[in-house]
């Protein structure tokens, strides 16, 4: 793999905030990781990537299919539609779009996502009470991952 490239992918990963990329193409492998500042630079052996990967979302698999807790039944969960950071408000200074005990309706901004230095509204789709809020102001958060946990109606 050339060189700048590999350059190029560090930039991308520093400028998006990105923790690791995998890239497989053909017989060549390539991982790259970013613990604290700098990236790491970590060629996969071809072996290895294939028989790694299928282990860890079986052993995944168990925990994410636990029963929910009672006090979670009926309970829906708002999820972050992009991966991005996470923000409350509208600005630092600002009050949150929504705090544990809100009234929302459809439509309701809950959030902002930003991605890629855009700010994205995030909408509720559901109406309810605003039961719990599972992250932090300003973290990251993935594609899918709950963000709030509203009690329809």
């Amino acid at each position: 793999m050339d060189v700048e490239k590999i350059r190029e992918l560090i930039e991308l990963m520093k400028d998006n905030e990105l923790t690791e990329i995998r890239i497989v193409d053909g017989e060549s492998r390539l991982l790259l990781k970013r613990g604290g500042q700098q990236p790491v630079f970590a060629p996969l052996p071809a072996a290895v990537a294939p028989a790694a990967a299928a282990p860890a979302p079986t052993a995944a698999a168990p925990a994410a299919m636990s029963p929910e807790p009672a006090e979670d039944a009926g309970l829906v969960a708002i999820t972050s539609p992009m991966v991005g950071t996470f923000y409350a408000a509208p600005a630092p200074d600002a009050d949150p779009y929504v705090s544990v005990g809100d009234r929302i309706k459809v439509g309701t901004v809950v959030c902002i996502i930003e991605a890629m230095k855009v700010m994205n509204e995030i909408k509720s789709e559901v109406a309810g009470t605003v039961e719990k809020i599972l992250v932090d102001n300003t973290s990251p958060v993935e594609f899918g991952q709950p963000v709030f946990m509203v009690r329809p109606g």
